[in-house]
C-alpha cells in the first residue's frame, strides 16, 4: 500500500476509533437512558427499592481467608453490604469443600450472592481439579476452546460457582507480553473467535463469563499485580488488533467485562483503564456493551501506586464501573464506608451507584439467583 494511502486509512480508523469513544459530554445520560431501554422494568424497580446500604452493597465482591465463612462475612451478606465473594485455593481444597462453601456463602445472602473464580485453564485455575486442563494458549481451535468452557461451566457450577473471571481476551504483542502465556493464540481474529467460544461454552451452562483486560493488556511487559504498566500504542492500534476479542465477546453476549489496570495514554493520558471515563465510554458506546463492567483487583500494585483502596474504588465507580473487586479481606472496611459517605452527600454519585446496582440485578437474574430484600 503507498505511503499516503496508509497514511489516509490511520487517519480514518483513529477518527472512527474518537468517534467511538465519544465526547464525554452528556455520556451518563445517554448510557441511563440506554439502560432504561434494555434493563427489565422490575429490576429497575428492584433496584430503586433497595436502600442505599443495600445499592452500595450491590457493588461490591469481597474475599475472606479460611476455610469457613467467618462471622463478618455473614453479616456482611445478611445485610446486603456485599454482592458476594470471590474465593480463593485458600477457601476450599476438595469438591465437597468447595459445596460447604458456597452453601455457606448463598445461605447467608439467602440465595442472592454470586460467587466468582478465575478459571482461566492451565496455571491459572482457582479450582485445581476442574478445567480446562491446558491454559488458554493450548486449548486448540475454537470448538476445542467452546467444548471445555462448557465442561468447565459444568463443572464450577456443581461447586456453587456462578462467575468464572475468564477468558482473557487480550492479544498477546508476543514474546514480551505479560500475557503471552495466558492469552489464547494466534493474531486478533483467531483470538476473537476463541473469545467467542469461551464466552458461548460458559453461557450454555448459565455461568456468567468475563472477558478481560480491557482495552487489552496485550502489550504490556509488566502484571499490573506486580507493578504500573503503561500500554503506549496508539489509538488506531487499540482499535484494529487489541478490542477485536472484546468486539467478539460482546457480540457473543457476554454479561461482564473486565477493566485493566493498565495506563492507555492514546486513551487517557492521566488516568488507568479501571479509573477513566474515557475507557468506560469507549466500552459503552463504542462498543455497544450493556452488561456489568468489573474492576481488577483493587490490591494491584498497579493500583496502590496512586491511591488507598478507598479512594480507588470512589475514582473507578464515579467513572463507570459496576463491580469493585477486592481480593484483600479488609478492604471492605475502607471501601465501603467511603463509597455510602459518597453516594449520601453526591446525588449524582448517589445515581451512578443506583445504576450500576441496577446491571448487577439483572447479572443475578440471568444466572438464576434470587433478588436481595429492600431492607
Amino acid at each position: 500500500m503507498p505511503a499516503v494511502r496508509r497514511r489516509r486509512t490511520l487517519l480514518a480508523v483513529a477518527a472512527a476509533l474518537a468517534l467511538a469513544t465519544g465526547l464525554l459530554v452528556g455520556a451518563d445520560a445517554d448510557d441511563d437512558k440506554a439502560d432504561r431501554a434494555t434493563a427489565p422494568a422490575r429490576t429497575e424497580k428492584q433496584a430503586n427499592t433497595l436502600s442505599l446500604r443495600r445499592q452500595v452493597g450491590q457493588v461490591l465482591v469481597s474475599s475472606f481467608d479460611g476455610t469457613s465463612v467467618p462471622a463478618y462475612m455473614r453479616r456482611r451478606l445478611r445485610a446486603g453490604e456485599t454482592t458476594g465473594i470471590i474465593a480463593f485455593g485458600g477457601n476450599a481444597t476438595t469438591a465437597a469443600g468447595w459445596r460447604s462453601v458456597t452453601a455457606a456463602v448463598q445461605r447467608a445472602a439467602s440465595g442472592t450472592a454470586l460467587v466468582a473464580v478465575d478459571q482461566e485453564g492451565g496455571a491459572v485455575r482457582t479450582v485445581p481439579f476442574a478445567g480446562p486442563a491446558a491454559g488458554q494458549a493450548d486449548q486448540g481451535d475454537p470448538a476445542e476452546v467452546e467444548s471445555a468452557a462448557r465442561a468447565a461451566g459444568r463443572s464450577l457450577r456443581s461447586l456453587g460457582v456462578n462467575l468464572n473471571l475468564a477468558p482473557v481476551a487480550d492479544v498477546s504483542a508476543g514474546p514480551g507480553s505479560i500475557m503471552s502465556g495466558r492469552a489464547f493464540a494466534g493474531g486478533p481474529r483467531e483470538v476473537a473467535a476463541r473469545t467467542r467460544a469461551a464466552v458461548r461454552g460458559l453461557s450454555a451452562t448459565r455461568m456468567g463469563a468475563t472477558a478481560k483486560h480491557f482495552p487489552g493488556l496485550g502489550a504490556a511487559g509488566v502484571n499490573t499485580d506486580d507493578g504500573p504498566a503503561t500500554v503506549a500504542v496508539s489509538r488506531a492500534t487499540i482499535e484494529a488488533r487489541d478490542l477485536l476479542p472484546f468486539r467478539a465477546a460482546v457480540n457473543a453476549g457476554v454479561p461482564v467485562v473486565m477493566l485493566s489496570h493498565a495506563l492507555y495514554p492514546a486513551l487517557d493520558r492521566g488516568r488507568i483503564a479501571s479509573q477513566s471515563p474515557a475507557v468506560t465510554a469507549l466500552l459503552r458506546r463504542g462498543l455497544g456493551f450493556r452488561g456489568v463492567i468489573v474492576t481488577d483487583s483493587l490490591e494491584a500494585d498497579a493500583v496502590l501506586r496512586r491511591s488507598g483502596v478507598a479512594a480507588a474504588a470512589e475514582r473507578s465507580l464515579a467513572a463507570g464501573a459496576d463491580l469493585i473487586l477486592m481480593t484483600g479481606s479488609a478492604s471492605w472496611n475502607d471501601v465501603y464506608p467511603r463509597l455510602l459517605a459518597r453516594a449520601r452527600r453526591s446525588p449524582a454519585f448517589r445515581d451512578r451507584t443506583r445504576r450500576s446496582a441496577v446491571r448487577v440485578l439483572a447479572l443475578k437474574r440471568a444466572l438464576g439467583l434470587r433478588s436481595p430484600r429492600s431492607r
